[in-house]
Formats: structure tokens, sequence, C-alpha cells
């Protein structure tokens, strides 16, 4: 299957998802009246690679994403939304990048979790001139990188704090209120290297970690309608080593998972801008360290409607 078909693919694949209210403090957490939404969003998919050497020197690889447009509709607790990327929103400049980016990001009342399948080939680095003026684009069209993993929390206060109402405005956050989260993530990686990308003297690393983390999250509710919420957990994780075909080591090695999201929850219509990374660790020691940072960024507008479609309105009727 070509990109373009496997685009086409992810536009026309419906996620359904049946999502069940918990028992809340009606004080900090509120829903909105209206059964029916539509929301569009722009996204960008990111997977890079940060190669480390010595603590001094990092450079960081970059896969040439185009911006994607999605469009999804909700129904009470259904939620069906899909989205593509187009080549003409690429910069040429930077080379062509091979890709298959899945990434679903769920939030629940008590857990959330990022589930990652990604396979991309083709990067670039960017270098700023001594001056300062000048940068020029280094493309490394041989460089590979194969992702597979899942990392989940558990959100202890889910009672007074909803991950719903500040990343994917389901629900309004009433009250300023944080929650400590703990959870871990079990990843395997893949990379390839070019005659630049060299991870101790060898061309190709791979492996698996399980991991362990723990953090914090908090919204910051402002005059009733505006918030910004910021979670941090880090974590180490115990991952095995294999430098193309040897094995090398059992490594401890340190992650991290920030998230960011701020925005607008009004009566009819919502607005936020979010973020969410994972950097993993994939060679970690005191000559080399390499990460592989993976996440997604989000502008999304939500419109909320008094009165269902139609064919909704008689669904909703045969069910009395």
């Amino acid at each position: 299957m070509n990109n373009y078909r496997l685009k086409c693919f992810l536009f026309i694949c419906l996620f359904i998802s049946l999502q069940m209210y918990g028992q809340v403090d009606s004080t900090y957490i509120g829903r909105f009246r209206q059964d029916f939404s539509v929301r569009t969003y722009f996204y960008q998919k990111f997977t890079s690679l940060s190669h480390i050497i010595e603590d001094e020197k990092e450079i960081d690889y970059h896969p040439n994403n185009p911006v994607g447009i999605g469009l999804g509709v909700q129904y009470k607790n259904y939620s069906l939304s899909g989205g593509m990327t187009f080549d003409a929103f690429r910069n040429k400049k930077k080379g062509k990048t091979q890709s298959l980016d899945f990434q679903y990001h769920y939030y629940g009342r008590k857990f959330i979790a990022d589930i990652f399948f990604q396979r991309y080939k083709g990067f670039y680095v960017e270098e700023q001139a001594e001056d300062g003026k000048k940068e020029t684009i280094i493309l490394h069209p041989d460089i590979s990188l194969i992702q597979y993993g899942v990392n989940g929390q558990y959100v202890f206060n889910h009672k007074k704090f909803s991950y719903r109402a500040a990343f994917n405005q389901q629900e309004k956050q009433l009250k300023s209120t944080g929650s400590f989260q703990l959870g871990g993530g079990f990843y395997y990686n893949r990379i390839s290297g070019d005659g630049t990308l060299v991870i101790n003297d060898h061309n190709q690393v791979s492996g698996y970690q399980l991991s362990i983390s723990g953090g914090y999250v908090h919204t910051f509710v402002i005059k009733k309608n505006y918030f910004v919420s910021l979670a941090f957990s880090a974590g180490v994780s115990l991952g095995t080593e294999r430098l193309e075909d040897f094995f090398k080591s059992i490594d401890v090695i340190p992650n991290m998972y920030p998230r960011i999201s701020l925005g607008y929850n009004g009566d009819s219509w919502s607005v936020a801008i979010n973020a969410v990374v994972n950097r993993i660790g994939v060679s970690y020691n005191k000559d080399v360290a390499l990460f592989v940072d993976t996440g997604r960024a989000n502008l999304v507008i939500v419109k909320r409607f008094d009165s269902s479609p139609k064919f909704l309105q008689k669904i909703k009727f045969l069910n009395k």
C-alpha cells in the first residue's frame, strides 16, 4: 500500500469510542448541555531523534512531516474523527520522508494512555551558521526509525480533575485543581543510521524498554472559561540494547512525558492548543545518548449545537 492510499485509508477509518462517565464532583467538573458537536482541527505529528555526544553536542534529526487537517463529530458519549495530510503543505527543501504514523491518545476518567505504531525513513538536520544568520538544511534520506509502544498513567484525583476538559474539550473544568499520576509503558525501537548517525561505532541499534513513571498535572481555570493545563511525568526504563546483530547490555534509561494545553471553553464554542510528547531513551551511557521524541500538537475548534441532526433525533425518538 503506497503512502497516498494509506492516508486515504486512515482518513476513512472510523474511530468510535464509548466513554463511560464515572462519579465526579460536579463543583469541579461540568458537562456541556448539548448532545451534538462538530470539531475541526489542525495537527502536526512528529517523531525526532536526539543524538547527544559526550553531554556536549546534540544533533536533532527531524522528519519532513506536513500539517494535517481533521474533522470529527460527537453525539453524547460517542465520537468519530479522521484526518489526513497533504503534500502541498510539505517543505520541499527538507527532503522526502516516507512514514506510517499511527498515534492514539486516550483520555479517560481514571486512566490516560498513548499508543504508537510508527515507521519513518528520511530525516533532516538544521544547522545554524557561525554568523547566526544563515541556516543550512542537511538531508539524511537513509536514516530510518521503527517504534511500537504504549504508555499509561493512573489519575488519582479523577473525581475533581478532568483530562477530557483540558485535552479534548468533552467536559469543562470549573475550578483549578490537579492530580498526581503514576504509570508505566512498554516500547520497542529500531534505528538505522548512516555515516553521520553512529551509535557506539555501529549503524543500527534496537531494543525493548519497560518503564515506570510518575508525575503531576494541574489545570488553572482563569475567569471561568479560560484554562491552562500543565502535566509532567518522569521515570526510568529498563531497556535492552542490541547493536546490529550483537547484544550489548541492559541499561537504566531516563524518560520524560510532558503535556500542555491552553484554550477557551464556552457554552457552544471551544478553542484549544495542546501538545503531548513522549521522550524515550534508546541508548544511554557517559559517551553517547540517543532519545526518540514522539508526539502530536493540535489546534482544535469545537462547535456545539442545541438541536441534533434529524437522523440522530429519529434514533433518540425510537429509543424512548
